[in-house]
């Protein structure tokens, strides 16, 4: 094979234009996929998100209800305590130990209204992360619905293209071996600036294909005449004639 840089710059033109022909049929095919790469990335992301969500729904709600456990378990040591004050209330010699008794029985009375607050204020809090938790779990499920939807149909997309598109992507490797390296990274900087990645294109109507600029007759006789790489004055892009 030559050097790239032994090509005249009509063969230049020509690899140039062959080379986005091929990359142009890549591109078809990634429209083809269209959006759907990003969804599935996306509803993937939404997904870990929600799942990180219902898992910390989940222990929050374990704990919400160790808790609740525990003020009723503090209830009946409380109604216990008072049991066996009023035993030993039986048996006072005098009005202290009465006294005494009657405060540490007033006190568990008072722990057992305050357990039972703990417990009517996490039945509300564990109703609403219940609730929280449907609603999420109900979203979980239907964007794991949508992703298998997706994925399915992305796959399939995939496996009718893939054979096509893995030869063209070979083919584009084959074909910008033929392009010098300054002129092969000129060009993949101009198929990034554009979101239909065309590079060369070629005069339409007296305009340039890319960007629909009027070009003047003696430019356009120059570029028929594939003496040099001549640009868009208005986009950048190659400009090629129709016969190439």
């Amino acid at each position: 094979m030559a050097s790239t840089k032994d090509y005249t710059i009509e063969e230049k033109l020509m690899h140039l234009h062959t080379l986005q022909t091929i990359d142009s049929k890549i591109d078809e095919i990634k429209i083809l996929r269209g959006e759907l790469p990003m969804e599935v990335k996306d509803l993937e992301d939404e997904i870990q998100g929600l799942t990180t969500r219902v898992d910390k729904l989940n222990n929050e709600l374990d704990e919400i209800k160790r808790q609740i456990a525990g003020n009723e378990n503090a209830i009946v040591d409380s109604q216990n305590l008072i049991k066996k004050y009023e035993e030993q209330s039986k048996n006072v010699r005098n009005n202290r130990e009465y006294e005494a008794i009657t405060k540490e029985m007033e006190l568990q009375d008072l722990e057992i209204q305050l357990s039972k607050k703990k417990i009517r204020d996490g039945e509300v809090k564990l109703k609403s992360k219940e609730d929280y938790l449907k609603e999420s779990q109900k979203k979980l499920d239907g964007k794991l619905r949508d992703l298998e939807t997706k994925k399915v149909e992305l796959e399939k997309i995939t496996a009718d293209t893939k054979i096509e598109e893995e030869k063209l992507i070979k083919k584009s490797e084959s074909q910008s071996k033929k392009i010098e390296t300054r002129l092969l990274k000129a060009y993949r900087k101009i198929r990034k600036s554009y979101r239909n990645g065309l590079a060369v294109v070629s005069i339409e109507r007296n305009a340039c294909g890319g960007c629909f600029a009027k070009i003047p007759p003696q430019r356009q006789l120059e570029i028929r005449q594939r003496k040099r790489l001549i640009l868009c004055e208005h986009c950048g892009r190659v400009l090629v004639d129709n016969d190439m």
